[in-house]
């Protein structure tokens, strides 16, 4: 065999030897590459959440997960969102909700795009307790100028029908959180997104 054909066939060895090589490499790679994608359920969890208020009876309230925590959406009524705007500023740790963050939107006195929905992270800001639903005003445990609200059982944290946390007995600091959120015409909430309005 001629030194030149040794070389061709040396060429063309390394050639399909660097290929096949190649070809083992991104085989072999590509389920480890692929684990670093997140799985369906984490995305999922990390996702939107849809819900549907259209038959959502004024007073009720829903709860959902998002991001691995409790959210609420409340459907006030005319006479909780009446109690609601009636009650002074000074009756609040921060009416305006300005300690903490919160979408631009939720910086008012209803907290909401819609005066009558009202969304909120269902974790008090004390010790991470979940606050019960006391929409009741006067309610015989929590005193004859209780308006309605959340209280939190476990230290006493009380909020009103927007989750503005009330100054004095609360421990908690701070509001109950806002998340993101928007609607999708006007039966359907999505929480994750913030649009800051209407779509």
């Amino acid at each position: 065999m001629s030194d030149e054909a040794n070389l061709s066939r040396r060429h063309f060895l390394t050639v399909a030897t660097s290929v096949a090589g190649g070809v083992g490499v991104v085989i072999t790679a590509t389920p480890f590459v692929a684990s670093f994608k997140p799985s369906a359920r984490a995305q999922a969890l990390g996702g939107p959440v849809q819900v549907d208020i259209g038959k959502l009876e004024e007073g009720a309230m829903v709860r959902v997960v998002w991001r691995g925590r409790p959210v609420w959406v409340l459907r006030r009524s005319a006479d909780m969102v009446a109690r609601l705007k009636a009650m002074p500023d000074s009756l609040f740790k921060d009416a305006a909700s300005e300690i903490s963050l919160q979408p631009a939107f939720a910086k008012n006195q209803v907290r909401a795009l819609k005066d009558d929905v009202l969304v909120v992270e269902g974790v008090c800001t004390h010790l991470g307790c979940a606050p019960t639903e006391r929409f009741a005003p006067a309610d015989p445990e929590l005193g004859a100028d209780w308006a309605g609200g959340f209280y939190c059982p476990c230290h006493g944290s009380r909020f009103d029908l927007a989750g503005r946390v009330l100054a004095g007995t609360s421990p908690a600091p701070t509001n109950l959180p806002v998340p993101p959120y928007r609607f999708v015409g006007d039966n359907l909430v999505l929480i994750g997104e913030d649009t800051g309005g209407a779509a």
